[in-house]
């Protein structure tokens, strides 16, 4: 059985809505207890106690969303909680975090669908993040209409958040804006084909874990 290296590794998971990133992270962490790793599983917006309070304020159902400006800082502001209470300190003692979006789902959403410059929020990252950068970012693709109809269905009879409800052009922007993400950042993100059942796209994510950071000598990989 392969072995991980001894250093605890930040593994994100992005796309857009309906995409099936909480079952793709429920099977992620399944294979990472096999190997004998010890890992975390975390969102955002939220994570820590002060950021899901403000999660509640970002995604109330029902509500419209906030301004761009007022909706950014908010998510820094989370992700500032989450950092400095749960992701830190989990790596610093050796756990590995497996998180449910993170700064790259603003750069999307509020920046490159949103009104937010890219140079604001390199400075929001460069004051937030600083070096808390993640190893490898998994994105999960599909066409905008099978995910937002999979987002539907799970939602059932309950109101859509405010991001859920934008209009399909939105989401089908979403999708270009985390395909370019992909492109611009190749040694760090990788592209997962979402369309499969579960158990297709669970075995691509893994391949590309194992890949990136087991191999047979218990060496971790680069590339």
């Amino acid at each position: 059985m392969p072995q991980p290296s001894d250093k605890a590794r930040f593994i994100t998971i992005e796309g857009g809505e309906g995409t099936g990133k909480s079952t793709q992270i429920r099977f992620l962490m399944e294979r990472l207890e096999e190997h004998g790793i010890t890992a975390k599983r975390t969102r955002e917006p939220g994570g820590s106690d002060g950021a899901e309070r403000i999660r509640s304020l970002i995604l109330e159902a029902g509500q419209k969303r906030f301004d761009a400006l007022t909706e950014t800082l908010l998510f820094f502001a989370a992700r500032n909680d989450h950092l400095e209470h749960v992701i830190r300190p989990a790596i610093d003692a050796g756990t590995w975090i497996v998180c449910d979006r993170f700064a790259d789902s603003t750069r999307v959403y509020q920046g490159c669908m949103g009104t937010i410059d890219f140079e604001t929020l390199d400075h929001l990252e460069a004051l937030v993040i600083v070096e808390t950068k993640p190893d490898l970012t998994l994105i999960l693709d599909l066409p905008a209409e099978i995910g937002l109809a999979r987002a539907n269905a799970r939602r059932g009879t309950m109101a859509a958040d405010g991001f859920e409800a934008e209009s399909i052009d939105f989401h089908r922007g979403l999708r270009q804006c985390y395909l370019d993400l992909a492109e611009r950042d190749p040694k760090r993100c990788v592209i997962v084909d979402a369309s499969g059942d579960e158990s297709e796209v669970a075995t691509k994510i893994w391949q590309v874990v194992s890949h990136r950071f087991f191999s047979a000598a218990g060496v971790a990989l680069d590339g």
